[in-house]
Order: C-alpha cells, then sequence, then structure tokens
C-alpha cells in the first residue's frame, strides 16, 4: 500500500458518520431558535416517543414556478420534499376564473399534533406566481402527558406573486401545549394573505381553555435585498387560568379569535381595510352572535390592512372568515373567490 493510499484510508476512518436522515432531520433545521416559556416550562422528557423519533418529525417543502407561455402559462408546483406526517394532495385548477391557480391541501397523515412532535413548512413561490394554500381539515393538538409540540412556517413571496395562505382553525385539547412560527418574507411588489384561526378547544364537547398553552409568533418582513423591515409582528400567547385566558382586553371569555393580514401593493391600504370591516359587519349583522367583536387596521407604510376577531359561534367564526376573504380576493383580483372545496 503506497503512503498515498494509507493516507486516504486513515482519512476515510476519521471522517465523521454521515448525519442520519441527511440535514432536513437534525435539530438546528426543524427546531425554533427560541421557545416562549410559557410552552418550554414543560420541557422535552417524554414517557413514550421522544424528539426526533420515527414519525415525529415532520418536513414539507414545496416550490411553485411559472410555466408555459401566453394564454398557457399557469403556476405550478416544481419543488416537492416532503417526510411524514406532513405531505399535500396533488394541486388542483378547479378555479375557472383563474384557471392559472393551484390550489394546494396540507395534510397530516397522523391526524392531529402530539407531545415532542416538531413540524417545519418552507413555502417558496417565485416571481408572478399566484398559489392558494389551505389544510385539509382542522389542526388538532392531542392532550400530551409530557413534551410540547411545535410548528415552524417559512413563507416567501417573490415580485409580483399573489399567495393565499389560509388554514383551517387549529383546536387545542385538553394539556395540550404548542408553539406556531411564522415567518413571511414578502417582496415590496407581491401580496400575501395569511391567516389563523383558534379555537379555545372541542367545543362541542364543552371543553374551553383546559389546554397548557397555546403560543404563535407571527412575523411579515420584507426580503433581506429590500432591507428586511417588519411589515406585521403578531405575538399571542394564551395561557389557561380557571378556564379563561386573560380578562376582558384579551378575549373576555369568548370561545374563537381569528385574524387575517393581507399585505399587498394592489389597493391603498384604506380600500383594503374598508373591505375587510365591510364584509364581516354584514356577517355580523346577520348572525345571532351577539358575543362578536371585531376590528380592522392598516398596517404600516400603506402595505395593507389586518382584521382580528372575537366570538363564540364556530359557524359565524367560518362566514367571517371566509366573506374577509373573499372580499379582499375579489377586491385585488377583480374576480369573485371560488368556493373552497373540503
Amino acid at each position: 500500500m503506497t503512503d498515498l493510499e494509507v493516507g486516504e484510508v486513515d482519512a476515510a476512518m476519521s471522517a465523521p458518520e454521515p448525519l442520519y436522515g441527511g440535514p432536513r432531520l437534525q435539530p438546528a433545521h426543524f427546531e425554533p431558535e427560541h421557545v416562549p416559556i410559557e410552552v418550554a416550562r414543560y420541557g422535552t422528557e417524554s414517557y413514550t416517543l421522544p424528539v426526533g423519533s420515527p414519525g415525529k418529525v415532520g418536513i414539507l417543502e414545496l416550490g411553485f414556478e411559472l410555466r408555459g407561455q401566453g394564454d398557457s402559462q399557469r403556476t405550478e408546483l416544481v419543488h416537492h420534499y416532503q417526510k411524514a406526517p406532513l405531505q399535500i394532495m396533488k394541486p388542483l385548477y378547479y378555479n375557472t376564473l383563474r384557471p392559472d391557480m393551484p390550489y394546494t391541501y396540507l395534510i397530516t397523515t397522523g391526524g392531529g399534533i402530539l407531545h415532542n412532535d416538531r413540524q417545519r413548512m418552507d413555502l417558496t413561490f417565485g416571481q408572478g406566481t399566484s398559489a392558494f394554500i389551505t389544510t385539509q381539515a382542522h389542526t388538532k393538538v392531542y392532550r400530551m402527558v409530557s413534551g410540547y409540540a411545535t410548528s415552524i412556517v417559512n413563507i416567501d413571496v417573490a415580485e409580483g406573486a399573489y399567495v393565499e395562505y389560509l388554514p383551517d382553525p387549529l383546536i387545542p385539547y385538553v394539556d395540550s401545549r404548542f408553539y406556531q412560527q411564522l415567518t413571511a418574507r414578502v417582496h415590496p411588489d407581491a401580496t400575501l394573505l395569511v391567516g389563523e384561526t383558534v379555537y379555545a378547544g372541542r367545543l362541542t364537547r364543552g371543553e374551553r381553555y383546559a389546554f397548557g398553552a397555546y403560543a404563535s409568533d407571527l412575523e411579515v418582513r420584507r426580503p433581506d435585498d429590500h432591507g428586511g423591515e417588519p411589515v406585521a409582528i403578531d405575538r399571542v400567547r394564551l395561557v389557561p387560568r380557571d378556564g379563561r385566558v386573560g380578562g376582558d382586553a384579551v378575549l373576555g371569555g369568548r370561545d374563537i379569535v381569528s385574524s387575517l393580514y393581507v399585505v399587498t401593493p394592489l389597493q391603498p391600504a384604506a380600500r383594503v381595510a374598508a373591505a375587510l370591516h365591510d364584509a364581516v359587519a354584514k356577517v355580523v349583522a346577520a348572525s345571532a352572535d351577539d358575543s362578536v367583536r371585531f376590528g380592522v387596521s392598516v398596517l404600516p407604510a400603506d402595505a395593507g390592512a389586518w382584521l382580528r376577531y372575537a366570538g363564540n359561534d364556530t359557524v359565524t367564526s367560518l362566514a367571517v372568515h371566509t366573506a374577509a376573504a373573499a372580499a379582499v380576493h375579489e377586491l385585488l383580483t377583480g374576480r369573485p373567490a371560488p368556493l373552497v372545496r373540503k
């Protein structure tokens, strides 16, 4: 054996072993840099499956780009990586008024989120794309004997893109603890609608504010090459005490809280805010839920507008969310929003 061969053998023997599952399955990829103390205080020790066990880390990457020419041009899914329990259905093109726009449904194969689950999604939308992303059903965060669960969602929206990210409501079960971090980077000439709805628990079973803790951090920023300035930052910390969270200044004992952010250059912020307010006011006036409280405000630098809603009735909540998103869709695209199939 030559000296070169000996050196090659030594180098091979001293080289680190390949990382199990590759870089996507390393904690640096799927663990949040910071978990709020309200959730983190439950620790990570587990009586059953620990963090990183098979099926405990879900990874999803979706990349969309424009394909085709002229009238046949449409947005297509060009990059797709998934690891159970996260996956998607094949994008559908059922909006006859926007045949270029795919509707994509996110699926959790395990049926919900369990203790020590870690999920990460990276959604990238190229220049000029249009897309709608939602979940197949409500997100259920199940009871936890130990530990907590987290979810990271990264959304990048390039110049001229139009994206709606509107998942179904999240239901935290009794003794669950969950942290969700959503970070969106939106080009100044792009549009993003992003929404979130949280229930107090399994309302039809009379379960209200029996979960351990729910925390979320939503940040919408400009891309780094456009200064990285924040457009919207929303921190939510819900820690029930005696079947309530906070006082009248928080939810006032109401069972549902919902938010919708609209970041867009397509219309003045005041017009977007007016469309949100008028759509919600119409639904509320026709409902029998006198617990409803809602407010609409513009975002800084005429970047868009946002809506916050609180109430008790799930039917009214769904109608409010649907009407608000549909009103903005029509205002910004000039076409009525389709009925989203579930």
